[in-house]
């Protein structure tokens, strides 16, 4: 547990240090308010801090309210002597865990530290067990973000109807596994699921693939075979590709949804489809309509209520539940008991853009488990152009402090050019230039989305809107840089 001890006392923070290191608590000492907010500000979030109320600089205080908005999860304690009670009650309305009397008893504050213990371990036990939908023998789709939710949602509601589904989303996005989880919510439960991909199968094939052959009905047909949609009889047939097969087996297809029959290769028996259809694709349909690769009327047979999965880079939040989710999965088939990421490593997996999402996150920590050796996954087991990020995004914050401070800085960097041109080195107003500059690069990072921002800026929400406000600067004109 790291802990910050915050009082210009030098003597009161050796006594709660002295305490605090009986229970291997690593510490961590500030002389006032300011010194705090900076040391949480670069040293990264303390599981508790201690704050006096009065010290220089920066009251307890007000240390308190901007420790919060950094790191809403760090548990603050307020030392206060007797007389000021009042502070500490209008301190835990600001969102202090609890408050301690000078002179400091040791017992009690023990008792309270264990106290802030318990809770932490609570709130990273909730943060790591995201909203899941399990189904399937174990299997999930995990997340907390607002678009996976709306994708439970309709899964949800898809599973209490008959009609056909188009899934559509980036390739690894988890388009199977939506499919998977609307056959086995439905009453076709106990039905097989058949999933199949169309771009894998030859054009010359994919009927007989589909709905199977008589013997004899083309050379090479020896014997005769039931099709995809005879397997998935009283169950669900997933489709996936469904943008890349032909338009005579478009019309063909069609005809099984509205008809629900279809006809083997080679045979004159028609057979009826008692069959569920989800298709998928990632491919742009609507153009494929204008130009006349896909036929409208099937698409809009399949898109009654589609599902649009969002891409891993726009559930950013998910990344860390997903990734915790992987590791428990890895440390059973490989034998393994890695407990989790370095602060670094998780960084480098929230900075990367992940064009194969869930996938290739997938893939990247199986390698991480080929290479790490220790209990934590570090940065250095990550493939390379993930390290990558980390350094550069080291890089960058560099340049801009030393731009701030008037250190040598690139000399097209605008910040750097204004402080140069400067004949008076005004802070106030260099530090808003800075501070806008800040924000105007997160957004263009996160194009334009405020809750992606602010989480990776460690910002609260109303913090960052305010900021925007007060630099007039628009988030939507970022939305598509």
């Amino acid at each position: 547990m790291r802990v910050l001890v915050v009082d210009d006392d030098e003597t009161l923070r050796l006594i709660v240090r002295s305490a605090l290191e009986e229970r291997a608590y690593q510490i961590d000492e500030a002389e006032d308010g300011e010194q705090a907010v900076n040391m949480v500000a670069t040293s990264g979030p303390y599981d508790a801090v201690l704050l006096d109320v009065n010290m220089p600089k920066m009251s307890g205080l007000d240390a308190l309210a901007k420790i919060k908005e950094l790191s809403p999860t760090t548990f603050c304690l307020i030392m206060t002597a007797y007389s000021n009670v009042q502070d500490a009650v209008a301190a835990i309305k600001q969102g202090a865990f609890d408050y301690l009397e000078k002179p400091i008893d040791s017992e009690r504050l023990l008792k309270v530290m264990d106290s802030a213990l318990a809770a932490t371990a609570m709130v990273k036990e909730l943060r790591f067990s995201a909203p899941q939908l399990e189904f399937d023998k174990g299997r999930k789709i995990i997340g907390s973000s607002t678009q996976i939710q709306k994708v439970f949602e309709i899964i949800h509601r898809l599973a209490k109807v008959e009609t056909s589904v188009m899934v559509r989303g980036e390739s690894g996005t988890g388009k199977e596994l939506v499919a998977r989880a609307i056959h086995v919510n439905s009453h076709r439960m106990k039905g097989p699921f058949v999933a199949i991909n169309c771009a894998a199968i030859p054009e010359n094939l994919i009927e007989s693939e589909l709905f199977g052959h008589e013997k004899g009905a083309f050379t090479g047909a020896d014997r005769r075979k039931l099709g995809k949609f005879q397997f998935a009889e009283g169950g669900t047939i997933f489709l996936d590709e469904i943008g890349d097969i032909s338009q005579q087996m478009q019309v063909k297809l069609l005809r099984v949804l509205q008809e629900r029959i279809f006809t083997p290769v080679g045979s004159n028996q028609e057979i009826r489809a008692d069959v569920r259809v989800v298709a998928a694709t990632n491919a742009p349909l609507e153009k494929m309509i204008e130009s006349g690769s896909f036929r409208a009327d099937l698409f809009y047979r399949l898109n009654v209520m589609p599902i649009t999965l969002p891409p891993l880079r726009d559930r950013r939040e998910d990344i860390a539940p997903l990734a915790d989710f992987m590791v428990q999965k890895f440390n059973k088939s490989h034998g393994r008991s890695i407990k989790g990421f370095e602060n670094r490593s998780l960084a480098a997996l929230r900075l990367y853009n992940w064009p194969g999402n869930i996938r290739e996150l997938e893939n990247v920590i199986e390698h991480a488990f080929i290479i790490e050796n220790l209990d934590n996954i570090r940065l250095e087991s990550l493939p390379d152009h993930l390290q990558g990020l980390v350094r550069a995004s080291r890089q960058n914050s560099a340049e801009a402090e030393s731009s701030v401070d008037g250190s040598s800085a690139p000399a097209n960097d605008s910040l750097a050019g204004s402080l140069a041109a400067s004949s008076e080195l005004n802070y106030p107003q260099l530090k808003e230039k800075f501070e806008r500059e800040f924000l105007i690069r997160a957004l263009k990072a996160f194009n334009g989305r405020i809750n992606q921002t602010a989480e990776h800026t460690q910002m609260t929400k109303v913090t960052l809107l305010r900021k925007l406000e007060k630099y007039g600067i628009n988030p939507k004109q970022y939305h598509s840089q």
